[in-house]
């Protein structure tokens, strides 16, 4: 049970200090980034604690990284031979010819 504990501690605490990590400068509330991963850093659970009450951003958070650009859609390919149309025509034209 103790190892238990001490494992959802360290979880929470890392958890916390990536939120801190993560966080944009700007969005920080009440105190600067860097103080509140000091903060996290010297009393885990009390720290973190503190970091999601009074220091994190409220509200959505914008996007992290810039969007992918669109790729242009790709030309349906066959599925398979009988799926392809040129495919069947040589294929009885071959026929044909054999008989």
């Amino acid at each position: 049970m103790p190892m238990l504990v001490g494992l959802a501690t360290l979880a929470f605490w890392l958890y916390c200090l990536f939120d801190v990590i993560t966080t944009p400068d700007q969005e920080s509330r009440n105190l600067p980034k860097l103080l509140w991963a000091v903060i996290v850093v010297l009393m885990p659970v009390v720290g973190g604690i503190f970091w999601l009450l009074l220091g994190r951003p409220t509200g959505p958070r914008a996007p992290r990284s810039l969007p992918l650009p669109e790729r242009p859609p790709r030309p349906a390919a066959p599925k398979g031979p009988d799926d392809d149309p040129d495919f069947l025509k040589d294929l009885d034209r071959r026929l044909r010819d054999e008989d």
